[in-house]
């Protein structure tokens, strides 16, 4: 079950226009810090970021399963966004039990800089010039004056750094 607090986030992103993915972003964030924690694991960052937008869907986020995606995950995707949109009804605790104790035996190098960093290059090189294009002036439109101002910052360091 998501943090409030994650859902919130979601929720202001939304707000503030951005994309379903952004959105899902966050409950993807949460869950990476669910393995850093140590709560669980999971056998890929793939997994990790798998579980995580799978919660967003759940929390009523619609999120649609990838072109490139098994007819299996599609359906799965399918089921969770029809969850999100009903109100929440119990879960099984021992299928809750059962899955927590299957995660917690993964390891937690899913969620590494590393690891994180090499599942970005590899999306990013999925996608071709025009769509990473696409993407980057939707995310200087939707980032606001303070935002980008930020951003500049963060490059400018991280160049310093890299000298």
């Amino acid at each position: 079950m998501p943090d409030q607090e994650t859902i919130e986030r979601a929720h202001e992103d939304a707000r503030e226009g951005k994309s379903p993915s952004t959105q899902a972003g966050e409950f993807v964030r949460q869950e990476m810090d669910h393995i850093r924690d140590g709560q669980h694991g999971a056998r890929s960052t793939k997994q990790a970021i798998a579980i995580g937008l799978s919660e967003a869907r759940r929390a009523g986020i619609d999120v649609p399963a990838s072109k490139s995606s098994s007819p299996a995950t599609r359906k799965q995707a399918k089921r969770d966004r029809a969850r999100g949109r009903k109100p929440q009804r119990a879960v099984s605790a021992t299928r809750s039990r059962a899955v927590r104790k299957a995660l917690k035996k993964e390891g937690r190098a899913a969620a590494s800089r590393g690891a994180l960093s090499k599942q970005a290059r590899s999306a990013a090189r999925r996608r071709s010039a025009a769509e990473r294009s696409r993407a980057a002036r939707k995310a200087a439109r939707t980032k606001g004056a303070a935002g980008r101002s930020a951003a500049a910052k963060k490059a400018a360091r991280t160049r310093a750094r890299r000298k």
